[in-house]
């Protein structure tokens, strides 16, 4: 749902994709050398750093906020940074739409995905180890330690350094003219991770794959055909510019991955749905484009998969303003599994172009029973509620919702509709400040509260919370703009 709300981003920060080089036993046995920037950067600085960061994304370019492929790429990342080495941090993954093959990571435990990934990605084990490299980026602290070396080549100091990162993503000229060293051109190679930074990554990487129940063997086969496809290109993507696959990296990662044991994992059907759900929306195919590539794909898929492509066909229905003819498919895949995500997604929203609100309600409702605290399902029950003029239990739903997820966006957008709807100006004006907060747009958002406080009534525990929020806004508006 909410092929609408796409907000989206781009980050000219950071990293990509890496390799390997020994025995299964000393990639078992590795030393903690993730630490080494701990006299620099602390892990808690690099938290306040990480969230400084997205607040600027999420103001930049394009994020997407699609609460299906959030939940599906933050399922797959926490499986495999529960099968983590060294994670100090919580992680968060997020999707950008781009058609460029890249991933990076940053402070605090982001990493960010191109929806360019999930066109070369052919398994889910290759996603996964794209993945699973960033993540050891992360908690190897390699952008930490990258910076501490960068600071021993120059006069800035490592705060210095990220200051001025943080200055340059905000205002690029400002960037340039704050360090010589850090300016926006040079931002990129600044994080460059060494030789021995990326085969670290891979190692690590390797092993959280083997733990995590994914093919190993898919990291040096998904790094392999990127190269030999981009080999002679005048313009390789982003992630071979910044992290080259010369071919003795690619031996290396091999002969790593080819020690482990050869587990067969079965195709992913939640990756095929979120595969197609991307290239359906998020690619800019236009429909005959992503039709044909639905086609081509579906006539060699096995069985297990081909439930994803039929999906597809009734996005394209959907999209293209059919939803009867997305019904007859959706309809069928449902009953065969009545509690998957994509499915009741795509249903509730085909509902509702029906104009059957009330039969989308009863099904969410009904799943919302087997999976109460579901985000997706939550989400569309209460836009469901907001298209029924049902605008007070959907405001009850959504206050919960947001005071569980303070940082989605699509939480907010519509606690701040279904507010509007309902005349409560103040507490549309509230939501609208949390937005622009996530966007680093301080000065709004407290300007949104203060209207909000004028319009509650004088001494109201509304207006006590409004002018607590602005004391908050205020304090988290001097800290960011302190590590400037």
């Amino acid at each position: 749902m909410f092929k609408r709300w796409r907000y989206l981003v781009y980050l000219s920060v950071v990293t990509a994709v890496g390799l390997p080089s020994y025995s299964i036993a000393h990639d078992q046995q590795l030393p903690d050398i993730g630490t080494a920037a701990a006299g620099t950067l602390t892990i808690d600085q690099e938290k306040i750093y990480g969230d400084a960061y997205m607040r600027i994304l999420r103001a930049s370019k394009p994020i997407i906020n699609d609460p299906v492929l959030s939940e599906f790429i933050n399922s797959l990342g926490h499986r495999l940074v529960a099968n983590a080495d060294d994670v100090k941090t919580p992680f968060t993954f997020f999707l950008i739409q781009d058609q460029s093959i890249n991933a990076f990571a940053f402070f605090g435990g982001h990493v960010a995905l191109h929806t360019g990934l999930f066109l070369d990605a052919n398994t889910e084990s290759e996603l996964a180890s794209v993945m699973a490299h960033e993540i050891a980026h992360v908690t190897q602290r390699h952008l930490a330690r990258s910076m501490e070396e960068r600071a021993r080549r120059t006069p800035a100091t490592v705060a210095a350094l990220a200051g001025s990162l943080l200055l340059a993503i905000a205002a690029p000229q400002a960037g340039v003219a704050a360090i010589t060293a850090t300016t926006a051109g040079s931002m990129q190679s600044q994080i460059n991770y060494t030789r021995s930074n990326e085969i670290e990554a891979d190692r690590f990487g390797l092993a959280t794959l083997e733990r995590a129940g994914f093919n190993v063997r898919a990291m040096p086969r998904f790094f392999g055909r990127l190269a030999d496809e981009y080999r002679y290109a005048s313009k390789p993507p982003p992630m071979l510019l910044t992290h080259p696959l010369p071919d003795e990296r690619i031996t290396d990662t091999r002969i790593r991955a080819y020690r482990y044991p050869l587990h067969k994992v079965k195709p992913s059907l939640a990756y095929y749905l979120a595969r197609v759900r991307v290239i359906v929306r998020y690619v800019n195919m236009d429909n005959d484009a992503a039709q044909g590539w639905i086609n081509r794909n579906e006539k060699k898929a096995p069985a297990v998969l081909k439930p994803a492509f039929q999906y597809g066909h009734a996005l394209l229905y959907l999209d293209n303003r059919q939803p009867k003819e997305a019904e007859k498919i959706l309809d069928k895949l449902y009953l065969e599994d009545p509690t998957n995500d994509f499915y009741l997604d795509a249903l509730s929203d085909t509902y509702l172009a029906l104009k059957q609100a009330d039969k989308a309600q009863k099904m969410l409702e009904k799943a919302l029973k087997v999976k109460p605290n579901n985000k997706v399902i939550t989400i569309n029950y209460a836009n469901v509620l907001i298209q029924e003029d049902k605008f007070e239990p959907a405001i009850r739903l959504l206050q919960r919702y947001t005071h569980d997820n303070p940082e989605d966006v699509v939480g907010w957008q519509l606690l701040s509709e279904s507010n509007g709807k309902a005349g409560h100006r103040a507490e549309e004006l509230a939501a609208q400040g949390e937005l622009l907060a996530l966007r680093a747009n301080w000065d709004k958002a407290i300007q949104r509260y203060t209207e909000a406080s004028k319009i509650a009534k004088l001494g109201s525990l509304s207006q006590a919370r409004y002018d607590a929020r602005i004391d908050q806004l205020i304090l988290r508006r001097n800290q960011f703009n302190a590590l400037k």
